[in-house]
């Protein structure tokens, strides 16, 4: 990104300039010189009409799949191409994936206001206090983690249908009192502002181009996502096959999710580990692979109810279903260490520095652990928890089968 008043030449050839709903009126004078001097112009079809009183050169709209015209763009090295995009490019806009084939030294951005500043701006909302989403080609269940009693949110939406979708989510949750404000078009001549509660959601005739501004009112008893790790075990549904919630904290703690990295979790279960790794952090990815159908079903089902819709599932037995994929950053076998081959295959996808935590509970399970240990290091823990129960009419403490966990960082 440079300054606006940059201008193209032959190294810096590729610019991607912002453009709102009020078109060109909108455009900064260095701006419409970019668009007017490009021999290809490229962008939406809407983004090409909106700039289409200056266009002179070429015009490439968007195939489908996008990355299809990068080839056509890049065979205009050396001359002047403008990328027209939504506001500020580099805000959930095309700047990523431009940057996934040409070098920021060959580009220059000239970029707008993002439809969530225009739309703090008109509700006054400070930006660096509200959590800024997308649902645009996205689950809706990915907002989920970010519903909390007071939490303002801006989210892009898919089209004029999710403003409806996301007040019947939200009332569904027990959060039918929040308020959702719907920011249609904002910045052009079509700009509309409408707010209603979720429980009384009657608006029509919504624009596709929408960002809802959303105020969370939660009742008493409404299914909230806290921070912590450790969710509460009736939160998932699950077939016993489950690592507890103690354990579970525990375990999460030994994975030490950092942002960015990837999961893979063998032996998936109801999914609890490798879900809430995804609620860590929104950069975080999770690989669930589990050799039964209706326990990869059960596992999705409680991500979409926990607000982590981005697990992906790979239906299969370890080892064999491993080779193929991405190596992980860390890994954690729940289930199948004693089985033939899995922790090898483990290891030897795992990246070096990798971290790799196990949970057993049978004396076999961890006769492994005790030779792995040996083998590699790291450390061995005992989780041993015991939980009040009736015992007549008093009480006594019932213990739980005892984990033994294995820690250890791949040199």
């Amino acid at each position: 990104m440079v300054s606006p008043g940059a201008t193209c030449n032959a190294t810096r050839w590729l610019s991607i300039v912002g453009i709102g709903e009020d078109g060109v009126d909108g455009l900064s004078a260095p701006a419409r010189r970019l668009i007017a001097q490009a021999a290809l112009v490229a962008g939406g079809a809407r983004h090409l009409e909106l700039a289409a009183s200056l266009v002179e050169g070429e015009r490439l709209a968007w195939p489908s799949p996008l990355h299809q015209a990068f080839e056509q763009i890049a065979a205009h090295r050396g001359e002047p191409v403008v990328v027209l995009a939504s506001g500020d490019p580099f805000n959930y806009g095309v700047g990523k994936q431009l940057m996934q084939r040409f070098d920021v030294a060959e580009m220059l951005c000239v970029p707008q206001p993002s439809a969530f500043s225009l739309a703090a701006a008109r509700l006054g909302w400070p930006l660096q206090d509200v959590a800024q989403v997308t649902l645009h080609g996205r689950a809706l269940e990915g907002i989920i983690r970010h519903l909390a009693p007071g939490a303002r949110i801006l989210a892009l939406a898919w089209d004029g249908s999710t403003a409806a979708k996301l007040a019947a989510l939200l009332t569904s949750r027990r959060m039918g009192r929040s308020r959702l404000t719907v920011l249609e078009a904002i910045g052009g001549p079509q700009e509309r502002v409408r707010s209603v509660t979720a429980d009384a959601f009657e608006l029509s005739d919504i624009h596709p181009l929408t960002t809802i501004a959303l105020e969370v009112v939660a009742e008493p008893d409404a299914l909230v996502i806290p921070l912590t790790s450790g969710l509460a075990d009736d939160l998932f549904e699950h077939d016993g096959q489950m690592t507890k919630r103690d354990v579970r904290a525990v375990t999460l703690s030994a994975l030490a999710p950092r942002p960015g990295e990837l999961l893979w979790d063998v032996g998936l279960g109801s999914g609890s580990v490798a879900i809430e790794w995804l609620l860590r952090h929104g950069s975080l990815r999770a690989i669930g692979i589990e050799a039964r159908q209706d326990r990869a079903d059960r596992a999705m089902r409680n991500a979409l109810a926990l607000g982590a819709p981005d697990l992906k599932l790979v239906l299969g037995r370890a080892p064999s279903v491993l080779a193929d994929l991405e190596p992980p950053d860390v890994a954690f076998i729940g289930g199948g260490i004693s089985e033939q081959g899995v922790f090898e295959v483990v290891w030897s996808k795992l990246k070096p520095g990798g971290r790799l935590v196990a949970n057993v509970v049978s004396l076999e399970g961890e006769a492994r652990l005790i030779e792995l240990f040996d083998k590699h290091g790291g450390e061995l823990v005992r989780i041993a928890v015991s939980r009040v129960e009736p015992v007549g009419r008093m009480h006594g403490w019932r213990p739980a089968m005892a984990v033994t966990q294995w820690r250890v960082a791949k040199p």
